[in-house]
This record gives structure tokens, C-alpha cells and sequence, in this order.
């Protein structure tokens, strides 16, 4: 009988042929691609501002001014306008005990308000957003 099929094995009949199967298998892989580009960039936009303030300030002048009289009793602190007075006595010992005013202390308050200007510079973030 002629040779049906080149592929028959030795062992084969007639009736039985072999086929030899060819199995194929399929992989996947992944590359990166570069597709486009952002840029992002932050900007400080600087203005100049002027604040202008008032501002107070106070001060305050002692005088000392002798007194030197005998009084009853302790003079009470004062005010007189601007100006508090604050009596300083002393206890003296002669025959009897009498109250001298020594001195006075005067403190005058002075009061004044400046004007001022402050430059000063005020920062505003923004981003920037750039598609390449």
C-alpha cells in the first residue's frame, strides 16, 4: 500500500495516522510611551503697598519742687489738668510730733500722635500650567 501520509509513524496502520500538532502561545508585554509633556511653574507676583498709620506715644516730665511747711494731716494725691501731684511727707520729732511737707513731685503727661508710612510688599502665588 502506498504511503498515505508522510507523517505516518512506523507503529501507525492505516487506519491510525498521527498528526503532530503545532501548539502556538501569545505573551504580552508593555513599553512605556511618552505621550506629551506638562509643565507646571509656580509665579510670585509682588505689590507694593503703603499703609499708612497713626501711632501714639506718651511721655512723662518729674519735677520735684520743695515744700518744706508743717501740715495737719497728709496731703491726698492730686490731679490738677495734666498733671498728678503726689505729696512726700515726713514725721519730725521737736517737742511735738508735726507732719512736714517736704516736697511735691509733679508728673506732667504729654501725649502725641504720629503719622507713619510703612512700605511693604504683599506676595501672590500663582501657577502656571503648560501643555507640550
Amino acid at each position: 500500500m502506498p504511503d498515505l501520509n508522510p507523517t505516518m509513524a512506523p507503529s501507525d496502520s492505516p487506519d491510525q495516522i498521527s498528526v503532530p500538532l503545532i501548539e502556538e502561545t501569545a505573551t504580552v508585554g508593555k513599553r512605556e510611551v511618552i505621550t506629551g509633556k506638562v509643565i507646571v511653574r509656580t509665579l510670585v507676583d509682588v505689590e507694593d503697598h503703603l499703609l499708612r498709620e497713626s501711632l501714639s506715644d506718651e511721655s512723662v516730665e518729674v519735677e520735684r519742687f520743695a515744700i518744706d511747711r508743717v501740715v495737719d494731716v497728709a496731703p491726698q494725691i492730686r490731679t490738677e489738668g495734666d498733671v498728678t501731684i503726689i505729696p512726700v511727707v515726713q514725721e519730725r520729732i521737736v517737742v511735738q510730733k508735726v507732719l512736714i511737707l517736704l516736697e511735691e513731685v509733679h508728673i506732667t503727661r504729654r501725649k502725641s500722635i504720629e503719622t507713619v508710612d510703612i512700605p511693604l510688599q504683599l506676595r501672590t502665588q500663582r501657577a502656571v500650567i503648560e501643555r507640550t
